[in-house]
């Protein structure tokens, strides 16, 4: 009879004996399994992750069927299917567990990208916002301390400094109100509404508060609408909105002696507002871009010659944000002369209370 401590002894002595060719053997599979993973450094995470569950598997088959030189008895055949399940249960954990790695991956870069863009685009809107706010007030600081010291005493130049340091608090008060509006668009707390809304009604008053500003640069503004009323559900007040944003931005951009073209019509289920300019079009690069916070573009647009000053970007951001918590959509395209914005919101097929 092997006494217990002789068995124990015998077996490290073979187990130190078939140890080299266990390593001979599986080295290969470790080594060839490495660079599988190096090819497919670039492949995706779940393909990885079931080349390295393979690699111990199949190293482990290779050094059993090595050493047993290929002898299939009782233990070997068991040590085959042990090592064939754990196959079976672990290649598949490995691409479910590889994809969900990889989606969150995915999911986790897409936000980081995300919060940098939000976050380049608020020092961008710091930088306009600063920029736009220091030149009003710089210049109502120095025509009231011009009216303090005396320095006119004139009733036309007196009245004259009056008409303009009420012009800057004006443009002031309505950067205000810009950034007041995309706090609430960007929070998710606007508040809407709803009503079934006549869209000819909000396009033909938000025309006639803009007629002064087209007539003072000698730009035609020209509206058109079907003739069966075009009705939608929506807020009247920010749809008014809507519409002065795009006409006055079109107005803007447009050259004197140009036109504004301003179309209502209703295509299947959803009512199209159409503001088209002659602003002679936007770079294609920049078109992705235009209803980004504080975002003007370049200089390829007709430049501004009315006096006026294109306030803090805000306008075609805070038009968007709008559209979209009305389930519409809004869109912009080259179109000669100019660009042509495309709104589309929802028909009101029942009146809404």
């Amino acid at each position: 009879m092997i006494e217990p401590d002789e068995s124990f002894a015998a077996m490290l002595e073979h187990a130190w004996h078939i140890l080299p060719f266990a390593l001979g053997l599986a080295l290969p599979i470790a080594l060839a399994g490495a660079g599988v993973l190096y090819l497919l450094r670039r492949g995706s995470l779940a393909s990885s992750l079931t080349v390295l569950v393979l690699i111990p598997v199949v190293a482990t088959l290779v050094g059993v069927l090595g050493i047993s030189g290929f002898m299939f008895n009782t233990t070997l055949t068991t040590m085959l299917l042990v090592c064939l399940l754990v196959a079976l249960v672990t290649v598949p954990a490995a691409i479910v567990l590889g994809r969900a790695i990889a989606r969150r991956s995915v999911w986790e870069r897409e936000a980081r990208e995300r919060e940098r863009a939000a976050e380049a685009s608020r020092r961008e809107l710091v930088a306009w916002i600063s920029h736009d706010l220091r030149s009003p007030l710089a210049g109502i600081r120095a025509m009231a301390e011009a009216l303090a010291d005396g320095v006119v005493s004139e009733p036309a130049e007196v009245s004259g400094y009056a008409q303009r340091i009420g012009g800057e608090s004006t443009r002031l008060s309505a950067m205000v109100d810009d950034l007041f509006e995309l706090s609430r668009i960007t929070a998710g707390a606007l508040e809407l509404t709803l009503s079934a809304v006549p869209l000819t009604d909000v396009v033909s008053d938000a025309l006639a508060a803009q007629t002064p500003v087209a007539e003072r640069k000698r730009v035609r503004v020209l509206a058109s609408a079907q003739p069966r009323p075009v009705v939608v559900v929506g807020s009247d007040p920010e749809l008014a909105r809507i519409v002065r944003n795009l006409v006055s931005n079109a107005i803007r951009h447009t050259p004197p002696d140009g036109t504004v073209a301003v179309q209502v019509g209703v295509d299947g289920d959803q009512a199209v507002l159409a503001v088209h300019d002659s602003c002679g079009g936007i770079p294609e690069a920049e078109l992705p871009r235009v209803f980004d916070v504080a975002f003007r573009g370049t200089r390829a647009r007709t430049p501004d010659r009315s006096g006026t000053t294109s306030g803090g970007g805000l306008g075609l951001a805070i038009t968007k944000g709008l559209v979209e918590a009305h389930h519409g959509r809004i869109d912009v395209r080259n179109q000669e002369p100019g660009c042509r914005f495309e709104v589309r919101l929802p028909l009101a097929r029942v009146p809404v209370g």
